[in-house]
């Protein structure tokens, strides 16, 4: 019997990482190890598919490798088979991905979540031997197209060269512009992953399959409910719950994402955000102010729901 190919449809959450005071540690603060995997395990309780750790939003260019590594030990350990992981294998080359993606091979990973090269501004053609040579390691890739951090945009034509190579089975588009779902699957057939959380709604109507995500770290039980609604086709129900998140799910487009999910994770209170590491800093005061109104509205809004 043919295996069925691994897929990414589902909320799988790009987790945030906790770190603690430690002064011996890089910038004063070390990995908390043991909040990162309480915050997994709820994650799954609460009815994601999987985890993503060592994304942007897990802040693993901060990382040291040894640290970096373990965050992927620490999740797959606790996700076990209630789920998957999706472990970061970002790098500035293709060699060090590759070797990334080994380590989470090693490691129990069921995939890679895999960036154009970072730093450098690549080619189409550098582009595809970066994911080619990653996919010698024989994990299911997929492809992240983020053209503002990378300043390599992955469109359409890109997309379906890179959907030849059999270990890619999905592209998380984080392009903004949600008329790329539809072109996409025009061209070959890939999954299409919503990877801006303000957009979720609009790129499932489009025809995304799954959501890598950044938002249901604060709000995961109802980041599932907007997901299954819209998925299976109930539109106005999936709309008015997503109209009451999406001012707080635009922090996940912003520059201080991080920070901004991380203080939404403190203020829903059922699990740790923290401190961020160098080069992030504290949000400035307007900003602070602006995503606790933002979070404090849809707490509201939930509570109120909750009451029937």
């Amino acid at each position: 019997m043919t295996k069925e190919p691994l897929n990414f449809r589902g909320v799988i959450v790009a987790t945030a990482l906790a770190f603690k005071e430690d002064r011996a540690a890089p910038a004063g603060l070390a990995v908390d190890y043991d909040r990162f995997a309480e915050h997994c395990d709820w994650l799954i309780t609460s009815g994601c598919r999987g985890v993503g750790p060592n994304g942007s939003l897990g802040e693993y260019s901060s990382l040291t490798d040894e640290e970096r590594r373990r965050v992927i030990q620490v999740a797959v350990d606790t996700v076990g088979d209630r789920g998957l992981v999706i472990a970061g294998a970002h790098g500035v080359g293709w060699h060090q991905a590759r070797q990334w993606a080994q380590w989470a091979q090693e490691d129990g990973a069921d995939g890679v979540l895999l960036l154009p090269p970072t730093i450098y501004r690549a080619s189409e053609s550098e582009v595809i031997e970066h994911v080619t040579r990653v996919a010698d390691v024989g994990l299911p890739i997929m492809v992240y197209n983020n053209p503002f951090d990378t300043k390599v945009d992955l469109v359409p034509s890109t997309v379906a060269k890179l959907a030849e190579i059999p270990e890619v089975v999905a592209v998380k588009e984080f392009s903004g512009d949600v008329r790329r779902v539809m072109e996409i699957r025009e061209l070959c057939d890939i999954d299409v992953i919503a990877g801006a959380d303000d957009l979720l709604f609009e790129s499932i109507v489009a025809g995304a399959v799954g959501w890598f995500a950044g938002y249901p770290n604060a709000f995961p039980r109802e980041a599932v409910e907007i997901y299954d609604l819209a998925i299976s086709g109930r539109l106005a129900e999936a709309k008015e719950l997503y109209e009451h998140l999406v001012s707080v799910f635009r922090w996940d487009s912003r520059v201080e994402f991080v920070q901004a999910i991380k203080l939404s994770i403190d203020l829903a209170g059922q699990s740790y955000g923290g401190p961020t590491r160098p080069p992030r800093g504290p949000l400035s005061a307007d900003n602070d102010a602006r995503v606790r109104a933002d979070t404090q509205r849809a707490l509201d809004y939930l509570a109120t729901r909750a009451k029937g």
